[in-house]
């Protein structure tokens, strides 16, 4: 039985007509860039969220550098963020040319807590990126705390994150800024790139459309050095209409997610724990075993794909590995080496993920 690791023509199926039909209404409008769907889009997600303002971007990569940006972080600042999580995080750190400063994370949640938080400040820290790793948020109140005692800029990674939440407090909205990707595979994906940034603070509403648009505000005058990361009505009007059946998809996922638990009680693998202080949304089902490799192999010879997310550390990644190469990171370091990222997506089926059980339970 094949199971990929997403089944993006699955969910095609579900929502075809109504995608081809906000296809439709935008190619008749003749209206591409910053029309209608955008700002309608963007309107939508601070209500999920449940912040005053959200500005659409080109990709998550450019909703973390536009935040940067609008925050004022720049050459000799430090930014801490986790190690473990997808080089946009510290990229974005380099694109405005600010040093980032790599923290360990919770064995258990692969998330950076305010203690590790605390030991990676220094005086140079500015600002924090802290990220919502596989779809549950990091523990916020305690970090909010510390940012504001320190006078800390708190951007909040969302890229997998979208709808979970702290003690009913989305993501997105504990931090100075909520940084969106809808990258396809995400769990609101658009058909290509796409992003958007959260804020409560109306200037940095004003400086984030300033930023995406060459640094305009009014046409051919440019008041900063901006960039070009404007989302476009197709990738907008995709995403609104996915957006109806979030809360259906999730649900979905948790169900899958409860499912899994119960197939795999008893196995030899630690399996993705909650914290139980708001919603996991499950963006990926990521367990940990020391036999990974011989897991994915024996996933593999069963036509089941499977991904490793991450498996090098930022600090060992060799673009940074001359700085940073000797850091010693060990939580990161072993999950690395140990995680491996089950299918979970709407649509399997129950049979699948019989399956998929059935053939790690043999393999380990």
């Amino acid at each position: 039985m094949k199971v990929p690791i997403l089944d993006l023509a699955a969910e095609l199926r579900e929502v075809g007509a109504e995608v081809r039909a906000a296809l439709e209404r935008v190619l008749v409008s003749g209206h591409f860039i910053l029309g209608p769907e955008g700002a309608a889009l963007e309107k939508e997600i601070a209500v999920l969220v449940g912040v005053p303002h959200a500005v659409a971007c080109n990709s998550g990569t450019d909703a973390l550098h536009l935040a940067l940006r609008a925050a004022g972080i720049g050459p000799g600042d430090e930014v801490v963020t986790p190690a473990f999580t997808f080089i946009a995080t510290a990229e974005a750190i380099a694109y405005v040319h600010a040093r980032p400063v790599f923290a360990d994370v919770d064995g258990a949640t692969f998330n950076m807590t305010a203690a590790m938080l605390e030991q990676a400040l220094t005086p140079r820290t500015r600002a924090v990126i802290v990220v919502h790793l596989f779809g549950q948020c990091a523990e916020m109140p305690p970090i909010v705390a510390l940012c504001r005692k320190r006078g800390l800029v708190l951007i909040e990674d969302c890229a997998q994150a979208i709808g979970a939440d702290w003690q009913g407090t989305q993501a997105g909205a504990w931090g100075d800024f909520g940084c969106f990707s809808f990258y396809p595979t995400k769990n609101l994906g658009a058909y290509g790139d796409a992003g958007l940034v959260t804020t409560r603070e109306a200037k940095h509403d004003a400086m984030l459309r300033m930023l995406r648009h060459h640094g305009s505000k009014v046409t051919y005058s440019h008041e900063v050095i901006g960039l070009n990361s404007r989302l476009d009505e197709m990738q907008a009007a995709i995403l609104r209409v996915k957006l109806k059946h979030l809360a259906r998809f999730t649900a979905s996922r948790r169900a899958h997610a409860a499912r899994y638990r119960e197939l795999l009680t008893g196995a030899k693998l630690e399996l993705p724990f909650a914290h139980g202080k708001g919603g996991h949304i499950y963006h990926q089902f990521t367990v940990r075993t020391a036999k990974r490799d011989a897991a994915k192999k024996a996933l593999a010879e069963a036509s089941v794909a499977s991904g490793v997310y991450y498996p090098i550390p930022l600090h060992k990644q060799p673009v940074f590995e001359r700085e940073y190469g000797r850091l010693s990171l060990p939580v990161s370091e072993a999950a690395a080496r140990e995680v491996l990222s089950l299918p979970i997506y709407p649509q399997l089926s129950d049979e699948q993920l019989r399956h998929i059980a059935a053939t790690l339970r043999a393999c380990l």
